[in-house]
């Protein structure tokens, strides 16, 4: 019961926030911490125990309200992101959802994941990139030798706030140039989103100016098979710069056909 209270009010929250401001004449606007601290009593009840998960959760987990996104224009969606510190902002984008491929050839990778890693992922997320790490996936997809410097990062990053990149890494090429590679970990119905990949190349180039940023997103797809996208933001837009599928089997089960083939 404690959920769905808390699942409601944050429903109710954000709706009395949305329409506190919005206008159909507008594609864009600011609120901030306060006003959500000051919503909850307006409408009959206690402020929630974090207020600022509401706009979070929003952002990275939670579908508006139906009553929000009936006011999406046709081609458009409402997302959150950050205007600084305990701020927001309401934004129009054009609606993207990065959806694998069902024509694109899965890759065999030896499994390398150990079986403890498995049997204890507190999550699927969790797991996706415990995968994508011991079976250095990034490494293959991107053609570069990475490390895992940092997981589950939050940072504040400038004009946008409080972010947090799900896991980190960095890498080199063979002539020896430096990469920081924010990577983002999708799993169940989640989708990538534009928010995320966003702040993640912004955080990259604030706070690695002198290293070339490539945003990885990894997902889970039916049958074990992971995609891999490297995205970029063209024209405020999400655009994918590549992408290959990965089926983790284990070395007695690869297709030596397929080996040779991956040669050409």
């Amino acid at each position: 019961m404690a959920k769905d209270t808390s699942t409601s009010r944050y429903a109710a929250l954000i709706e009395k926030i949305f329409f506190d401001h919005w206008s159909d004449q507008i594609a864009e606007f600011e609120f901030d911490r306060e006003e959500l601290e000051a919503a909850a009593p307006a409408l009959g009840f206690k402020s929630v125990k974090n207020i600022g998960d509401v706009p979070y959760s929003f952002r990275y987990r939670k579908a508006f309200p139906e009553s929000i996104l009936a006011t999406q224009p046709k081609g458009l969606e409402w997302v959150i992101i950050g205007a600084g510190r305990a701020k927001y902002r309401f934004k129009l984008v054009k609606a993207t959802r990065i959806i694998p491929r069902d024509d694109l050839v899965q890759i065999g990778i030896p499994d390398a994941t150990p079986e403890i890693i498995r049997a204890y992922a507190l999550d699927d997320e969790q797991a996706l990139l415990a995968i994508v790490r011991y079976n250095r996936l990034v490494d293959i997809f991107l053609g570069l030798t990475t490390y895992s410097l940092q997981n589950h990062l939050r940072t504040t990053v400038k004009d946008i706030g409080q972010i947090e990149i799900d896991e980190l890494y960095v890498g080199i090429d063979k002539i020896g140039c430096h990469y920081v590679i924010p990577v983002q970990a999708k799993a169940g119905k989640d989708q990538i989103g534009i928010v995320q990949t966003q702040q993640d190349i912004v955080f990259a180039n604030q706070k690695f100016p002198g290293m070339r940023c490539r945003a990885v997103s990894a997902q889970f797809m039916a049958g074990g098979v992971i995609a891999l996208f490297e995205l970029t933001i063209q024209n405020d837009e999400i655009r994918i710069a590549q992408e290959r599928h990965y089926k983790l089997v284990p070395s007695t089960e690869m297709d030596r056909s397929a080996i040779i083939q991956y040669q050409d």
